[in-house]
């Protein structure tokens, strides 16, 4: 079965990605783009500045892009993929769900709304099922899924390896950031390089409500978000792609750090195409991951873990994930195969 997929913020740094993604994929076929008024009407190849390593795939460079309104998607396109700015996507993806499609986003708009599933399908496949609570509330005939923040994503998968075998009570992150995470204009050249921004807008906050909503236990009606304390400090560096993130995690048991490390590494991937059959990769030495060496682990869907060492009440180590890939595209491509599996395409 082939299912036919849109894009909506098709031009800008995730929508390449997805692309990307999507080209070869088993499952999913490219049926629609669509983007801002500027480029409505314009071949893709004209409206994108490509800036993706890979070519552009020339059946999607010729594609036409669309407006991004429920009307220029056509009715057999099953899935829509969203990766427009947060604002958009708050007044727009509400009108496709409303219209019957089914939108896995990476924007982050509602990610906190009660009835709105936010998912890794590693880490909490069931909360998925939160959807039958949306449709009961809202009346849609579509649904709306999430994935988290890309600085989130990274460091979640560990912490539920940790929670799993020995409960967290507090987290403690701070990020060094790639620029890409800010999109290819979000920062200028002048700002960073020689340089570190350490404050990255709304970032801090997205790390320390959706990590406990991600471990939070779904009952079937609501989820309830995890206990644990988490605070965060977001930095932005200059590196192109792969976000470091130092972390601090407190146990309610006692842990080694040979202890964390095995038990991340027993982690594996779930049975969906975009699944890495090893989802964390442990390092030995103290020096690694680093984002030019390990951001593309796993093609660039894994978590790269290390520089394991114990502290008073817990373990501290560092992550790497490529915040593009793992962290965007390919998170929303992973919800959208969950989508498939579950029976809700």
């Amino acid at each position: 079965m082939t299912v036919r997929v849109g894009l909506l913020g098709a031009t800008g740094a995730v929508g390449q990605r997805l692309i990307q993604l999507l080209d070869p994929h088993p499952e999913f076929e490219i049926a629609a783009l669509t983007a801002s008024e500027e480029s409505a009407g314009k071949s893709y190849r004209e409206a994108a500045k490509w800036r993706v390593e890979a070519p552009i795939p020339e059946e999607v460079a010729q594609m036409e892009v669309g407006a991004t309104t429920p009307e220029d998607v056509p009715d057999d396109v099953s899935l829509i993929f969203s990766s427009l700015p947060s604002g958009v996507g708050a007044e727009v993806e509400p009108d496709f769900c409303e219209a019957g499609y089914v939108v896995s986003s990476n924007s982050s708009n509602g990610r906190m709304d009660p009835d709105v599933p936010l998912t890794i399908p590693e880490v909490n496949p069931e909360h998925v099922d939160l959807i039958e609570v949306q449709r009961d509330e809202r009346g849609w005939d579509g649904a709306l899924l999430k994935n988290p923040n890309c600085s989130t994503i990274t460091m979640v998968p560990p912490l539920e390896a940790l929670d799993r075998a020995f409960g967290l009570t507090d987290v403690r992150v701070s990020t060094l950031q790639a620029v890409s995470g800010a999109g290819y204009s979000g920062v200028s050249s002048m700002e960073i390089i020689d340089n570190a921004i350490p404050h990255i807008g709304g970032e801090e906050q997205k790390m320390e409500t959706e990590s406990r909503k991600l471990l939070g236990e779904f009952d079937g009606a609501e989820v309830r978000l995890h206990d644990m304390d988490v605070a965060a400090s977001c930095n932005r560096i200059p590196t192109l792609d792969g976000h470091l993130e130092n972390v601090w995690a407190d146990t309610a048991e006692d842990v080694t750090a040979d202890a964390a490390a095995d038990a991340m590494d027993e982690v594996t991937g779930v049975d969906l195409p975009s699944s890495p059959e090893h989802l964390i990769k442990v390092f030995e030495e103290p020096d690694r991951p680093q984002p030019r060496l390990d951001r593309n682990t796993e093609g660039g869907m894994g978590v790269a873990v290390g520089g394991f060492r114990e502290t008073t009440d817990g373990v501290q180590f560092n992550c790497l994930a490529h915040n593009t890939m793992r962290g965007a595209a390919g998170a929303s491509i992973l919800n959208g195969e969950l989508l498939l599996q579950n029976g809700y395409l």
